[in-house]
């Protein structure tokens, strides 16, 4: 019993577990010699005072106390490999918790991350909206009420559909219509905008404001040559990939600034569709275009 507590409670947590093995080896063998001279010294003391001092019909000792020391030796050989079971369960159950852990506070650092993110997109858009029906105003043009209708639709949108983890494509798509509503009111003829989609599971989810911030960013950074702004927007939806396209005109040799929509887009993509998404942002001559694929 006093060796198994040695080596469970002394020489297994404090140098076996820690990976000296020299030392380990060292003091275990001090221990087995220590237990293997006090076994037999318990052996022939308890032998003698059985018998009464008398050594007739005593059984030679040279054959039982290599038995009798191998089974000591087994007990402790039990006892170190149970201790060595009992701390491997225990460190395993310790770095499953530490994981699982990590994973939550990863996952809630991700959505705070997306909540701010949120944030910043909502009073940017809000922003520019009602710059827009504050011209209308302004000019008491007939659109305004329209336009106040089509906006309350978006900030229903915004600040409530948004909230939710996924929405519909179909609710996506809905209003970005809405949208371009807006800026067609805005533009009147000097808009000319292309809107084609083809969609096969219109209830497939995604995330939210995915690809509003694209289209807003073209009517804003936009420009009008030879007396229009051009839009062109081309949604596909299949089975394993959706693919969202839009190009707007811009000044030869003028940066278009993608602005904060399109920066915390990049983020999110990369939060929320990590090594499943593509996105090219490029510049051509009259030509600003952003090219997004999400795979499923």
């Amino acid at each position: 019993m006093a060796a198994t507590y040695v080596f469970s409670y002394y020489l297994i947590p404090k140098y076996l577990i820690l990976k000296k093995y020299a030392w380990f080896a060292l003091y275990s063998c001090y221990t087995l010699i220590i237990t293997s001279y006090l076994s037999i010294q318990s052996i022939l003391y308890a032998l003698v005072f059985l018998q009464d001092f008398q050594n007739e019909g005593i059984t030679p000792i040279t054959k039982t106390l290599p038995f009798i020391l191998l089974g000591i030796l087994m007990i402790i050989l039990f006892a170190i490999v149970l201790q060595v079971i009992i701390y491997l369960y225990q460190t395993s159950n310790e770095k499953e918790q530490l994981k699982q852990q990590f994973l939550t506070t990863e996952l809630e650092l991700k959505k705070q991350q997306l909540d701010t993110l949120k944030m910043q997109i909502h009073p940017h858009f809000l922003f520019n909206s009602l710059n827009t029906i504050y011209g209308f105003t302004l000019s008491k043009k007939e659109e305004a009420p329209e336009m106040v209708l089509k906006l309350s639709n978006l900030l229903d949108y915004i600040l409530y559909q948004t909230q939710k983890e996924k929405v519909s494509l179909e609710e996506e798509l809905n209003h970005i219509q809405d949208y371009i509503a807006l800026e067609q009111m805005r533009f009147q003829d000097t808009l000319l905008v292309e809107f084609s989609q083809q969609i096969e599971s219109p209830h497939r989810q995604i995330s939210p404001m995915l690809f509003l911030p694209f289209v807003e960013n073209s009517f804003k950074h936009g420009k009008i040559i030879n007396g229009f702004l051009q839009v062109e927007i081309k949604i596909e939806e299949t089975k394993h990939q959706l693919h969202f396209y839009i190009e707007n005109t811009c000044q030869a040799n003028e940066t278009q600034q993608s602005g904060i929509g399109i920066k915390n887009i990049q983020k999110r993509l990369q939060l929320l569709y990590p090594q499943k998404h593509e996105l090219k942002i490029l510049q051509q001559e009259q030509k600003f275009i952003v090219d997004l694929k999400l795979s499923f």
